[in-house]
């Protein structure tokens, strides 16, 4: 498998990293999920979920940026001429909101532990203390509270954004497999598209 995106499908770097952050995102939506509606702030657990879903929120962030830095430097598959002007419209707006939301969820959530009042450091993975935003981290608690409310608001609309978005990416993907087009088959590892030697 070739490393770069070729006109028929993704490269491998493309492939790993759409794959990586798709699990990352699914597995920290249902985290946030689960510690906002089911722990409260009683449930001895919670602090450390807390911390795992920011590890993996920067981790979508680190790896969401890498994926728009290739995508700039390698084009990507064009989409099939089957497709009407208003479905290619739909999956290219798809795919900048997508990239906007992979990289705007996690910035709402660094800035929403950056203006927290209690201006506690983020542990990430237990490995190292992820730095705050200098900004944020230097105000004081009375000019960080309403932030933080606004943060978390952000952050919140954000991620139903991208549940919503994410869906509709899915219900992309099952199009494009009924009318056997080959697009949802170059973004998977080891299947063959048309034309592919």
């Amino acid at each position: 498998m070739a490393i770069s995106n070729t006109r028929l499908r993704y490269g491998a770097v493309a492939m790993t990293l759409h794959w990586l952050i798709a699990a990352a995102i699914l597995f920290n939506l249902c985290l946030g999920l689960y510690v906002a509606d089911i722990l409260t702030d009683q449930d001895p657990g919670r602090f450390g979920l807390i911390q795992l879903h920011k590890s993996v929120g920067l981790t979508v962030l680190v790896l969401s940026l890498a994926r728009l830095g290739w995508r700039l430097v390698n084009p990507v598959p064009p989409l099939p001429d089957t497709l009407t002007p208003a479905l290619k419209v739909v999956a290219r707006g798809t795919h900048y909101l997508l990239y906007f939301l992979i990289i705007a969820i996690p910035l709402a959530g660094w800035a929403l532990v950056s203006s927290s009042p209690l201006g506690l450091p983020t542990p990430y993975f237990g490995l190292f203390h992820w730095p705050n935003i200098p900004f944020f981290a230097d105000l004081t608690r009375a000019q960080k509270a309403p932030l933080r409310h606004e943060f978390f608001a952000l952050h919140m609309y954000l991620a139903f954004s991208a549940i919503a978005l994410i869906a509709l990416h899915v219900a992309g993907a099952v199009y494009h497999q009924m009318h056997r087009d080959d697009v949802l088959r170059r973004m998977l590892p080891g299947t063959r598209v048309a034309g592919q030697t």
